[in-house]
């Protein structure tokens, strides 16, 4: 088995004793140097999340507008707003349990089918019950395509690249949001049905990423689990060359069943629950204050437009920094003092006075940069911390786990801003960090060198 810290390993085939024949080495696929094929699988991964950075970041801005052309009450807001969520949660768990069965390749294309028809299907959104329906339909295709993204480019990585590749998600997902801030700031109150043409133009990147996937290969990684050595081994041939194996030969064809009850065994339910309960614990508040950022901003006297644009460029900085800090930083390291300092700075933005402007703009700012630089190992942890066999449902399940959280807290913001004020709900936001930071002290494993084969127990 491969192990260390991603240099190149060889494996050596030696041949009939009795004919002489050569040695000939091989390097494992865990150790390849980068290539095209890596790039051009990130690519469409990239494009995925650009979309669905997009698409999400496209509802905070068309509510407004929404809500003065069908009279939304806080309620009808919360739902639109966490829709696409909620659908996240069942795609999720519904297409990770399927990519461990039937094959990543499938769910790579059948999950971006049904993001760009609910894309543009909602600029025809007659009433909020059939945008809610739209954009749950929405979020089942990206539920799909974060489970499927995430573990496909997680198995055909080198692992000296792989924590590269997997937190730049966060960065892509970042870009789009961000554009989608930017266009609707611009552009959401243009007229009246604005709305519907910012919600469907995110239609447009899922189309082209859609004919783009097409003849993209099945994971080697999972054939293999199947059984299916000879069909992997072709395929690690054709894209990595004749000099390149899948693995050493010591994993067996046939692992042990799949299915979420295997999340559950001795060897992996401690992984199960930190990685569903860190991501909660991370995107509750990223979803909860972004999706409402303009009012929020509004609540604090800030300057909506410039403070927004500040905080959105901050987005894209931060999911940056985070990428350098996932390659110099030990993953534990990293998550458990972003933890820390996000719980420490929106504790003190629900304590500031709406008087203290500079020190409210210094202080979310620097959430900011902190909660966009952890993202990243929202992409990294959980396809690291399963085996093959698994690694789709597991993925799904996190996935699933957070959705569902970022759903109650996007729903539950604006109706306990409109109760009990947005200091209050701000600090209940910090003390979700604060869970997520003990959960993460106890349990959060190192995989930064890890090899994916080995990625299973405790």
């Amino acid at each position: 088995m491969a192990s260390g810290d991603g240099q190149a390993t060889s494996v050596r085939a030696l041949g009939d004793a009795s004919k002489q024949e050569p040695q000939r080495e091989y390097t494992l696929l865990d150790d390849v140097p980068l290539n095209g094929f890596h790039c051009k699988i990130a690519a469409l991964t990239f494009g995925a999340h650009l979309t669905e950075g997009y698409a999400l970041g496209t509802v905070g801005h068309a509510l407004p507008s929404l809500s003065h052309q069908m009279e939304l009450d806080a309620v009808w807001n919360g739902l639109i707003g966490s829709s696409a969520l909620a659908g996240i949660f069942v795609g999720s768990l519904i297409f990770g349990w399927l990519s461990d069965r039937i094959g990543r390749q499938k769910i790579f294309l059948l999950s971006f089918l049904i993001i760009t028809l609910a894309a543009f299907a909602q600029f025809y959104a007659a009433s909020p019950l059939m945008l809610c329906a739209l954009r749950l339909l929405l979020g089942i295709g990206m539920g799909g395509d974060f489970v499927v993204g995430h573990a496909i480019l997680a198995e055909f990585s080198p692992r000296k690249h792989r924590g590269v590749l997997l937190g730049s998600f966060s960065v892509i997902w970042t870009i789009g949001y961000v554009a989608a801030n930017v266009i609707g700031m611009h552009f959401a109150d243009a007229s009246p049905d604005a709305w519907r043409w910012l919600l469907a133009s995110a239609g447009v990147p899922a189309l082209i990423v859609l004919v783009l996937r097409m003849g993209t290969p099945e994971s080697p990684r999972w054939l293999l689990g199947k059984g299916r050595r000879a069909e992997a081994q072709a395929i690690v041939r054709r894209f990595f060359g004749d000099n390149v194996k899948l693995d050493a030969g010591k994993m067996p064809e046939h692992s042990h069943g799949g299915g979420y009850g295997r999340l559950f065994q001795p060897d992996l339910i401690r992984r199960t629950l930190f990685n569903c309960i860190f991501f909660v614990c991370l995107v509750i508040p990223y979803f909860a204050i972004y999706t409402f950022l303009p009012g929020i901003l509004k609540v604090l006297h800030l300057g909506e437009s410039s403070a927004d644009l500040l905080l959105n460029g901050l987005l894209v900085i931060g999911a940056i920094f985070g990428i350098w800090l996932t390659v110099v930083l030990p993953r534990r390291v990293f998550l458990i003092g972003s933890f820390f300092v996000a719980c420490v700075t929106l504790a003190a933005l629900s304590l500031l006075p709406e008087s203290a402007t500079m020190a409210l703009i210094v202080v979310f700012a620097v959430f900011t940069l902190i909660m966009s630089a952890v993202s990243n190992l929202v992409g990294v942890f959980p396809p690291e911390c399963f085996p093959t066999e698994v690694r789709a449902s597991g993925v799904g399940l996190a996935i699933a786990c957070s959705r569902l959280g970022s759903a109650v807290g996007t729903f539950l913001l604006p109706i306990g801003m409109a109760h009990v004020g947005l200091q209050p709900a701000m600090m209940m936001l910090a003390a979700i960090l604060l869970i997520g930071m003990l959960v993460s002290m106890a349990w959060a494993p190192e995989t930064r060198h890890l090899c994916l084969n080995e990625a299973a127990g405790s």
